[in-house]
Formats: structure tokens, C-alpha cells, sequence
């Protein structure tokens, strides 16, 4: 295997363009000023948002304007760094813009304290009168709702000022796992392999080699070990920080702090960890010892639950098949949905090489105005296509919204926003089926549609649960160190798989590999969008691809509703057990077939 690139050495073609976001460094900087000089647009208004609708619509309207310009800026800075997070340029960077963007907002803060000063019936008054604040509503509902828990004027602002020191403990995970990790070249079958994070998890962590799969294991733990108290006390900060501004704002608890802006009933959020991990292990127990079975390994290491089972077929697929590919599987969303994809194919929307210092993973970006951003790391294998619909999901949801809504209107709350995403793996997999007769080929979509709920319902899932008892831990005045977090981890995972895998020392340390942690409560969210998506493809299964015409309706309705009401518009009750039960039962009815395949 040849020694990763680095940036400077990539083909710009396997990179996206963010010329499309600003066409230099120097523009961006001259807009990074720009936006603290036209602070005024906003803030001429202060003292005065209670005094007439139309001086409230102005201050909502310019700060629209600005919010936008700066998630645009600061989304520049992001993917800079993201693309190689050793550059030194980059990281000063995306420090500068986290330092405007926290006096943006502290200076922006009056407009939300202004608004909550007033009586609640002067507010409605002022809304009535103005039609114009129709677009505003879902920030003033909201708005509204944090009201009991929103601290004085100036207690507020000066926590707007401190975002930059708030965030930090995200920006040092990422700072250190872009650019301090190291993991040292490993020996199998007789070569020598280069190793990273996204060699690991791209390459190595699904060979069907297990000399090459286990020893890359040993290589990837050995050099996470170093980082594990550095990383225990960055995740200790960011807890620490969520239970103080918990207790402050009067939360009864810092999951309920945390939830609040999903929009969510707490018991959907209790109601997925407890009924997905309690009924999900057995299928997943089952899945395990039929891969050690099929393997024929004495035991099953952690680092084996996603070697290939089918060791001698793994289909290869090229970027520009992948295009192909794509396409065809989600024509039923329809022709504006397609020309879209071809658009983030032809325009260089994704970047899909590995080199030095790249952020690990997948995410998709989707700056308002502009077009969305995929980063990814492309292998050569059919699995990239899913996990590149998975981010082109996100791509076209937002940018939908983006052409249905005003900026404060796009995004929805965090539970709705992997449903579309996971919606399109589902689509992709139903077209590669629908007319293939080749037994391995059909085993193989199978085993990527199971490695999909694995991620979800597994991974993600049981991070959650690390994050509910140590929030809870923490709460009751337990200390966050490197030996619990991994013991914990572990026992988590313990309780999940039983005897079926082996839970070792590198599998114990796996909350060192995502920074879910540092945002919110996001892991468990992954499994309402995959409740959702399994939902929504049942009902096109039995009613036609219809529905997918009411799915971009909700796709473009952006964030007008909260997450449950959005799947009520296509008939899917969420805040009922059912769907999750529904999905589970899948998982189960799956390996059921896969049992039998082999």
C-alpha cells in the first residue's frame, strides 16, 4: 500500500471547490471583517424591538442576513481544516473565525433578551400586527419555550462572548485527532501497511484478511493509548460545562438541558436506547456467531464484527459508476432531486481522497446559499456508494429547504436530521436488489443494509448510552477519568454482545474514535432517523413510490415543524413504540435470510 498523500499531492479532481464559497483566502478574511462592521444592521435596532412590529421585523430580518453570511464564513474555515488538519494556516484560521463568530453572537444577544422582556401579550400583539413575522415564528415558538430557563441580559451575553472557550473542548479533539495522532506502520502476511484513522476505519477495519484486520487493530489501539487521559479530560470539560449550564438555566436534569432543542418527548429519546438495546442484542448476538462460524475463527474480536463474510467478493465500484449508480436507485424522488446529485458529482461537491492530516469519517456541510460540501475517503469498493448516498441524503435535504425557506427556517431539529440521509442507503439498496438474480451479490447488499442498522443501532446507539450514564454519573459527583469512561465503555458493550464477541482493551477506548461527545446528545439520533427511514420504506413498499412526493414536501418544509410533526406528514407516528419495535423486528427478519444464505 502506498504512503498517504498529502494535501498538497492530491488530483484537485478527487477534491471539492471552495472557490464556490468564497473565490480566495484574502475575500474570506475581507468577509470575516465585514461581518463585525456590519454588526450595525442588527444592532441599530437595540432598545427599541418592543417599540413597533416593523422595527421588530427589521432586527429579525437583518440578523437573518448576517447569521447566514457567517455560517458561510465559518463554513469555509471548517472545511479548510477539515481537508488537512495539520495545516498551520488552517488551524489559525478556524480559531479566527470561532473568535468573530462568539463576538457576532454575544453582540446579536439583545435581540433574544429584548424579545423575552416583553409581556407575552405585547408580543402577540406585535405579531398580529405584522404579517411579515410570519417567517419568524418557528425561531419566536422556540424562542418562547426557553423562556423559563433564560438568564439575565447580561448573564446571557457574556456566555454568547465565551462560545469560542465554550466550544473548545470539540476544537481540541479534533485539533489533536487531526494532527497529533500517530499510529505506526504495522506487519501482515509478510508487508509492511501504512496505518491512520481513515486507513483504519476506511481499509483496514472490514479487510477479509484477518492477519491484516488484527494486526492494523493492534496498531490503531497502540497509538490511541497516549491520548487516552488527554481525551478523557477534554470530555470531562465538555461534561462539566453541559451539567453547570444544566443547573443554571434550571434543567431538571443535563439530558433534559441537552434535549430541549430536539423538540422531542423525553420518553421517545428513553424509549429508543432502552427498547433498541434490550431488543436488538439477541438478532445482533446471532448476526456475531454466524460471522464467527463463517469465518472460522476460535473467537471473535471486537476488531472482527465487520469483516467481510463473504471474504472472496467484495465488489468493486469506481466514482464514476458510483454516479450511475446512485442516480438510477433514487429516480423515484424525482427529477429535480436527480439533477442535483449529477450537479454534486460534475461540480466537485465532494472530497473523496485520503491524505495526510484529513478529517476521518463522512459529513456533508450545506452553507446557506451556496451548495452543500461531502468529505469522505473513496476506497474503490460498492460500500463508498452507501455511505456517499448516506451524505448526498443530506446534501438534498438541505438544499431543498434552502430553496423553500428563509435562513432561520432551514435546519431542523437534531432527531429528523439523519432520517432523509438514511432514507437514500435504503433506496440504494432496494435498487441494486430489485433485479438481482446473483445469490452473492444479493448476500452482499444484504450484509451492507445489516452494516447500516449496525451503525446506527449499534454504534451510535451505545454511544448514547456511554453519554446517559455519565451524564448521570457525573450528575451524582463521580469523576470523569480515562479508567471509567473505559469502563464503562465496556461494560456497556459487555452487556450488548454477551458472550458472542470479545470485548478487549482497544474496544473499551472506542469513545476516543467520535466527536458525537461534543455535540449534545447527537449519537442517539441516528436511530429515530433510521426508525423513520425503515417506516417510510415499508409504506413505499405497500402503497408506491408515491410517497416520496409527500417525503420532499417534508424535505423542503426545512425546520416550520418540529421532528414529529414532520414524519406525521407522510403518516409515520414516532411518538408511538411501535416504528422502533417495527425496525428492530427488520434487523431480526434480515439475519434471519442471512442465516439461511449460508
Amino acid at each position: 500500500m502506498n504512503k498517504p498523500l498529502t494535501r498538497a499531492e492530491v488530483a484537485p479532481e478527487q477534491t471539492w471547490n471552495l472557490q464556490d464559497l468564497y473565490a480566495t483566502r484574502e475575500a474570506w478574511l475581507a468577509e470575516m471583517a465585514a461581518l463585525e462592521a456590519d454588526l450595525s444592521t442588527v444592532t441599530r435596532h437595540q432598545g427599541r424591538l418592543a417599540s413597533a412590529a416593523a422595527t421588530l421585523l427589521a432586527c429579525l430580518d437583518a440578523r437573518d442576513r448576517l447569521l447566514a453570511r457567517l455560517q458561510r464564513a465559518t463554513t469555509f474555515a471548517a472545511l479548510r481544516n477539515a481537508q488537512d488538519g495539520g495545516d498551520p494556516q488552517g488551524q489559525a484560521d478556524l480559531a479566527h473565525a470561532a473568535a468573530v463568530e462568539a463576538r457576532v453572537r454575544a453582540a446579536l444577544k439583545f435581540v433574544d433578551t429584548e424579545i423575552l422582556a416583553m409581556p407575552e401579550a405585547d408580543l402577540q400583539g406585535l405579531r398580529a400586527a405584522e404579517p411579515g413575522l410570519a417567517v419568524h415564528r418557528t425561531e419566536l415558538d422556540e424562542l418562547a419555550r426557553l423562556r423559563p430557563h433564560m438568564l439575565s441580559a447580561e448573564t446571557e451575553r457574556v456566555l454568547a462572548a465565551l462560545g469560542e472557550v465554550l466550544h473548545a473542548p470539540l476544537m481540541t479533539y479534533e485539533r489533536s485527532k487531526s494532527g497529533d495522532l500517530r499510529f505506526e506502520p504495522f506487519t501482515a502476511a509478510g508487508r509492511e501497511h501504512p496505518n491512520s484513522f481513515n486507513l483504519y476505519e476506511w481499509s483496514y477495519e472490514g479487510s477479509a484478511d484477518v492477519q491484516v484486520r488484527r494486526a492494523a487493530w493492534a496498531s490503531f489501539c497502540k497509538g490511541l493509548v497516549p491520548y487516552q487521559n488527554t481525551y478523557a479530560a477534554t470530555f470531562a470539560t465538555e461534561i462539566s460545562k453541559n451539567i453547570v449550564l444544566a443547573r443554571a438555566r434550571g434543567y431538571d436534569s443535563t439530558e433534559q438541558f441537552l434535549l430541549h432543542g430536539h423538540q422531542v418527548p423525553f420518553a421517545l429519546y428513553s424509549n429508543v436506547l432502552d427498547t433498541i438495546q434490550a431488543e436488538l442484542a439477541p438478532h445482533m448476538r446471532r448476526y456475531a456467531r454466524l460471522r464467527q462460524r463463517v469465518l472460522g475463527l476460535d473467537r471473535l474480536l471486537y476488531c472482527d464484527i465487520k469483516a467481510p463474510l463473504d471474504a472472496d467478493y467484495a465488489p468493486a465500484l469506481d466514482f464514476t459508476q458510483a454516479a450511475g449508480l446512485i442516480q438510477a436507485a433514487l429516480a423515484p424522488m424525482g427529477e429535480d432531486y436527480q439533477a442535483l446529485v449529477r450537479e454534486a458529482f460534475e461540480r466537485r461537491w465532494i472530497d473523496r481522497a485520503d491524505n495526510l492530516g484529513k478529517s476521518s469519517g463522512a459529513f456533508c456541510a450545506s452553507p446557506y446559499g451556496v451548495h452543500p460540501y461531502i468529505l469522505m475517503t473513496w476506497t474503490g469498493t460498492m460500500r463508498d456508494a452507501f455511505v456517499l448516498v448516506h451524505e448526498l441524503g443530506h446534501a438534498g435535504h438541505f438544499l431543498n429547504a434552502q430553496r423553500h425557506q428563509r435562513f432561520v427556517n432551514t435546519r431542523p431539529s437534531m432527531p429528523f436530521v439523519e432520517a432523509p440521509s438514511i432514507m437514500n442507503e435504503v433506496l440504494l439498496a432496494r435498487h441494486i436488489l430489485q433485479d438481482e438474480r446473483d445469490a452473492r451479490m444479493r448476500r452482499w447488499v444484504l450484509m451492507q443494509v445489516l452494516g447500516t442498522y449496525h451503525h446506527n443501532f449499534v454504534t451510535h446507539l451505545l454511544e448514547a448510552e456511554l453519554q446517559r450514564q455519565v451524564y448521570r454519573l457525573a450528575e451524582g459527583g463521580q469523576s470523569v477519568t480515562a479508567a471509567m469512561l473505559n469502563e464503562r465503555k465496556a461494560a456497556i458493550l459487555r452487556g450488548f454482545w454477551g458472550d458472542a464477541v470479545v470485548i478487549d482493551e482497544g474496544a473499551a477506548m472506542t469513545w476516543m474514535r467520535q466527536p458525537h461527545y461534543y455535540l449534545g446528545l447527537y449519537p442517539y439520533t441516528y436511530s429515530v432517523g433510521l426508525v423513520a427511514a425503515t417506516a417510510l420504506a415499508e409504506k413505499a413498499r405497500l402503497e408506491g413510490d408515491g410517497v416520496f412526493a409527500g417525503w420532499l414536501q417534508v424535505l423542503r418544509a426545512g425546520g416550520t415543524l418540529p421532528p414529529l410533526d414532520l414524519m406525521r406528514q407522510v403518516g409515520i407516528d414516532l411518538a408511538s413504540p411501535e416504528p422502533v419495535r417495527a425496525a428492530v423486528a427488520h434487523v431480526g427478519r434480515m439475519v434471519d435470510e442471512l442465516e439461511a444464505s449460508f
